[in-house]
C-alpha cells in the first residue's frame, strides 16, 4: 500500500511540475541548456508543444511549406533517437507530405474566395544606381502552385483602372483594392470570380505528377499569361484538347471586378500527346503563351514546341509560332516560326516591330526582332539552328540521333534563318520583355539569372549598353507602368514595384 501511495505521490508531483513548467516566468529561471535537458528527457511532450508554436511562426515567413517541411523533419529526426514513441507520428507526417500537391493550397484559396494579402518588406527592398525597388511579400493566403514548383508560385501581372491585376498559374484572378499610386504598407488583392475553372482545373493540375515527379516538381499545366486591352481581358493556358494531349489556347472575357465569363478565342484540334509522339519527349514547360494586343481587332499569341521539335518547321502546325488572331472572325495566321519557347513579347508601336524573347535549350536564349507585313513568314531557325545544345550536349549517348535530326547549327543566316539580335550563353532563363519611356530603350527579365537586363537597340539590330541588375529572385512576369515596372517574383511569390531613376 505504501508503494502504491508513493507512486501516486510521484505521479502527482510530476503532473504539478508539468503544470508549472508551462509558465514562462518559471522557465526564465533556467538557462537554455537546462530547458533543453528538461524538454528532451523529462517532459518530451513539451518539445512537441514548442515545435507546434515554431511551425505557426514559420507560417509567416517566405517559402512557407518548404520551411515547415525542413523544420519538422529536423525536429522529428532529433527526437526520434530519444523518444521512440514518436516514430509513428513521423511516418504519418511523411505520408501526409507525399499525398499533398501545391495546387491544393491554391484551390482552397479559390474556393473560399479569399483575398491575397501582401505586406511591405523593407529587408528585401533595395536601391541601386538606376532604380528603387519596393518588395511586397505574401502575408496571408500564400499561393503555392508554380510552373516550377520548387518555388512557391507563378503568376502574371497587368494593370486596369489604375489597379494591379494579378493571375496565378492556378487561375486565381485578383485586383488591388488600392490604386497603384496610393500603396502603403499593405497590398490587398481581392478575388474576381471567373469561369477559368471550366477550362483548366484540378484534373489538369494533378496530371503534372504523371511521371513520378517529386511533390515539389511538375507544374506543367497552368495559365500562361494575362493581358488587358481596353475593356477586354485575355488569358492563355495549356489546354487538354483530349485525354493527355495538349496545346496552348487563348481565352477572352469582358473586364469586370465582380465576375468574368471567359470563352475560347483561339484553339486548335492539333495537340501534342504526352506519350505518343514522334520525338518520344514531352514537356509542357515549353508551351509559350505570351499575349500582346496590336489593336482592337488583333491579338498575338506565342506557342512553344512542347518538345515536339519536328512541328516547329512545319508551316501547317501551330507549335513554335507567333500567331496573329482576328478577334471578331476568330481566324488566325502565322507571322513568324522557328521558335522553341517564346516567353516574352513586346510590340513597339512607334517602330512597328515585335520583340520576342525565347528560351533556348542548354544555352542559347534569344531576343528576336520580328518585322510585320513581310512577303514570307520569317523563320528563326529552331530546331535546326541554335546557339545552345541539347540537354547533356553532343557527348551524351542519348543525343546521338537527336543531333542528326536537329543539328543545332551555330549559325542561323548560313541556313536561311534570321539571326537573333542577342543571344545568351549560358542561358539566363529569359522571360518578359518591355519597352521603356526613353526611345530605343528596353528591359528583359530572367528566371534562372534572377535579374533584369536593360539595353539600347540601335538600327533595329544592335543591342548596346546591356546593364544587368540582380533582383535576387526568378522573375516570371514584368509590366511597364507610368513610374517604372511591376514584377512578379517566383521564389517568394512576391510583388516588386520599381521606380526607374
Amino acid at each position: 500500500m505504501k508503494i502504491l501511495n508513493s507512486l501516486f505521490l510521484l505521479f502527482f508531483i510530476f503532473l504539478l511540475l508539468n503544470f508549472f513548467y508551462d509558465f514562462q516566468i518559471l522557465r526564465n529561471f533556467l538557462n537554455k541548456d537546462q530547458q533543453q535537458l528538461i524538454t528532451k528527457y523529462i517532459f518530451p511532450q513539451k518539445n512537441i508543444y514548442e515545435l507546434e508554436k515554431e511551425i505557426e511562426n514559420i507560417g509567416k515567413e517566405r517559402n512557407l511549406f518548404r520551411g515547415q517541411k525542413k523544420l519538422l523533419e529536423k525536429a522529428f529526426n532529433e527526437m526520434r533517437e530519444e523518444v521512440e514513441y514518436l516514430q509513428p507520428l513521423e511516418e504519418i507526417f511523411e505520408k501526409l507530405l507525399s499525398q499533398l500537391d501545391p495546387y491544393e493550397f491554391d484551390m482552397q484559396i479559390k474556393r473560399n474566395n479569399s483575398n491575397l494579402e501582401y505586406i511591405f518588406n523593407p529587408s528585401h527592398s533595395f536601391e541601386s544606381a538606376i532604380l528603387d525597388v519596393d518588395i511586397y511579400s505574401p502575408e496571408k493566403n500564400i499561393l503555392m502552385y508554380g510552373i516550377a514548383n520548387q518555388f512557391p508560385a507563378s503568376g502574371y501581372i497587368d494593370q486596369y483602372d489604375n489597379k494591379i491585376i494579378f493571375l496565378s498559374a492556378s487561375g486565381v484572378l485578383t485586383y488591388s483594392t488600392t490604386d497603384m499610386t496610393k500603396l502603403n504598407n499593405n497590398l490587398i488583392l481581392k478575388q474576381i470570380k471567373t469561369n477559368i475553372h471550366d477550362f483548366i482545373n484540378e484534373e489538369q493540375f494533378q496530371k503534372s505528377r504523371l511521371h513520378d515527379f517529386d511533390w515539389l516538381e511538375g507544374g506543367w499545366f497552368s495559365t500562361k499569361d494575362l493581358q488587358i486591352y481596353e475593356n477586354d481581358i485575355y488569358v492563355s493556358y495549356t489546354r487538354e484538347v483530349k485525354a493527355d494531349c495538349w496545346n496552348t489556347s487563348l481565352l477572352q472575357g469582358k473586364m469586370d471586378f465582380e465576375f468574368i465569363q471567359f470563352e475560347i478565342l483561339f484553339t486548335s484540334y492539333e495537340c501534342v500527346d504526352v506519350n505518343n509522339n514522334i520525338d518520344n519527349e514531352f514537356n509542357a514547360h515549353q508551351s509559350g503563351g505570351r499575349i500582346v494586343n496590336l489593336d482592337k481587332n488583333t491579338v498575338l499569341l506565342s506557342t512553344g514546341d512542347f518538345r515536339s521539335r519536328h512541328r516547329v518547321q512545319n508551316i501547317e502546325s501551330i507549335f513554335g509560332k507567333i500567331i496573329k488572331i482576328n478577334k471578331s472572325k476568330k481566324d488566325f495566321s502565322i507571322i513568324s516560326m522557328g521558335h522553341r519557347n517564346p516567353q516574352g513579347l513586346y510590340f513597339d508601336i512607334e517602330n512597328n516591330f515585335l520583340l520576342e524573347a525565347e528560351h533556348g535549350p542548354e544555352g542559347g536564349d534569344e531576343i528576336n526582332l520580328i518585322q510585320f507585313n513581310q512577303d514570307t513568314i520569317p523563320n528563326y531557325g529552331w530546331a535546326i539552328s541554335s546557339y545552345g545544345e541539347h540537354y547533356g550536349g553532343k557527348k551524351a549517348p542519348r543525343n546521338k540521333k537527336k543531333y542528326v535530326k536537329y543539328p543545332l547549327h551555330k549559325s542561323h543566316s548560313d541556313y536561311g534563318f534570321i539571326e537573333p539580335i542577342k543571344y545568351f550563353n549560358p542561358s539566363i532563363g529569359i522571360s518578359q520583355i518591355v519597352g521603356l519611356d526613353k526611345k530605343n530603350k528596353y528591359a528583359v527579365a530572367s528566371l534562372k539569372d534572377n535579374s533584369i537586363y536593360f539595353f539600347d537597340l540601335q538600327n533595329e539590330s544592335n543591342v548596346e549598353n546591356l546593364e544587368r541588375v540582380n533582383m535576387g529572385e526568378r522573375i516570371r512576369d514584368m509590366i511597364k507602368v507610368e513610374n517604372g515596372l511591376i514584377l512578379f517574383l517566383e521564389d517568394t511569390a512576391s510583388i516588386a514595384l520599381i521606380n526607374l531613376k
